[in-house]
């Protein structure tokens, strides 16, 4: 692993040598009422049938007909949708794409969720009731942020989001640092992890390939990678990979697996998926495990792959880790895409899709059951996070947020 010293990596460092990351501006206190004052001064650089999560995702952030609508500050109405699941009344309009959740480990109860549109909610009872929050200086500044990743280690907590932007807290986020991010940064910031250990380390993933590491809170960052995933692929693209050559140069899906440091990405297009572990220096392009174009891919909690294709189909890994072999498991999505897959513990997991698709396993994937609670909500299911056995969630676009009812 080389220090790139605040250079991007691969063929993006031939272009320039601006750094990766630039002058950090003061603390930020996250706004607990309307009238905020913290004048922090923001930069960042401006940058077909089948349902995808990028799709749906971009549709819904294509929707601007209530940005000056007012909503409540705080939720106040769940809806019991099954004995599983509620759907959470959020403080936000329709058009918000919820992106991600964290809680601090210090607190489970306490956390936050982000979304488009500086989107900023936070919890104190794990997820019943969601209060805004608002950073004030990118409101200023005028960037319509969107926020696509949180973490936290302890009280330590970072977000990153587009425009590049990193945001870190030391105090369970009471305070927010702004960290701007070059504009010659390859892609951008898709996932960051706060890594377990001394304060001060995380690793952040664009949707380029690019994966950087810092030990000291950003002050600089060392290049994992020697180069992005369209230079690898232009290098490799006779290697028998389908689809490689139509590659556009960016991943619609990355996972990490929180056990090994492992990544999985799927190309833009759904052709191929890559992967990437800790000491390499190149991502490896793999052929996807069925006909149908790959939709999403994740872990199990016991470190096996799985991977939903176009038109509901999901498989799963035969081996641990990197796997060939992939065995189909019976679903019965009836045609409908699934956008995700989270398990709550070994044996119980969860697949979610489009038109409220949400379907139950209860013994490790083999076999799958529909729950009808969710069939009349009017939202695309695309994410589950699961922060611990009795706590979980699912985002869907609509404003839609269900709960787990341990």
């Amino acid at each position: 692993m080389s220090t790139c010293h605040l250079r991007p990596i691969g063929n993006a460092a031939s272009r320039s040598e601006s750094s990766v990351v630039a002058p950090r501006t003061g603390a930020v206190r996250v706004s607990r009422d309307r009238s905020v004052r913290s004048p922090v001064r923001c930069e960042a650089s401006s940058s077909n049938s089948d349902i995808s999560r990028r799709g749906v995702l971009g549709g819904a952030v294509a929707l601007d007909l209530a940005r000056n609508l007012e909503f409540p500050e705080v939720s106040d109405a769940n809806v019991v949708l099954s004995k599983r699941w509620e759907q959470v009344d959020l403080p936000i309009s329709n058009e918000v794409v919820l992106l991600d959740l964290g809680f601090t480990e210090t607190d489970p109860k306490h956390g936050f969720l982000l979304g488009t549109r500086q989107t900023l909610l936070e919890t104190f009872d794990g997820g019943k009731t969601w209060t805004k929050r608002s950073i004030q200086a990118a409101v200023d500044e005028g960037f319509n942020y969107r926020f696509n990743s949180i973490s936290f280690n302890g009280n330590e907590g970072w977000i990153v989001g587009k425009p590049a932007i990193v945001l870190h807290t030391s105090d369970g986020g009471e305070n927010w640092e702004r960290i701007a991010l070059s504009s010659k940064l390859p892609g951008t910031p898709l996932l960051i992890t706060a890594l377990p250990g001394t304060r001060g380390q995380a690793e952040m993933i664009t949707d380029q390939g690019a994966i950087y590491v810092t030990d000291n809170t950003a002050f600089t960052w060392k290049a994992a990678v020697q180069e992005t995933v369209d230079a690898t692929l232009n290098r490799t693209v006779s290697s028998g990979i389908s689809g490689a050559s139509y590659y556009e140069g960016f991943f619609s899906n990355v996972r990490r697996n929180p056990s090994s440091g492992d990544y999985v990405a799927v190309s833009s297009r759904g052709n191929f998926y890559m992967t990437w572990s800790p000491g390499d220096v190149y991502w490896k392009p793999r052929n996807r495990p069925a006909g149908r174009r790959v939709q999403n891919m994740g872990w199990t909690l016991d470190d096996h792959l799985w991977e939903t294709s176009r038109g509901g189909e999901l498989y799963f890994g035969e081996q641990k880790g990197f796997s060939e072999d992939f065995k189909q498991a019976r679903l019965g999505s009836r045609g409908f895409g699934m956008l995700d897959v989270g398990f709550r513990s070994p044996k119980e997991g969860y697949a979610c899709g489009g038109s409220g698709s949400l379907f139950l396993t209860e013994d490790g994937g083999k076999s799958w059951k529909r729950d009808k609670g969710a069939d009349q909500l009017p939202a695309n299911l695309y994410a589950i996070k699961f922060t611990n056995p009795d706590q979980g969630f699912i985002l869907g676009n609509n404003g839609v947020l269900l709960r787990y009812l341990s």
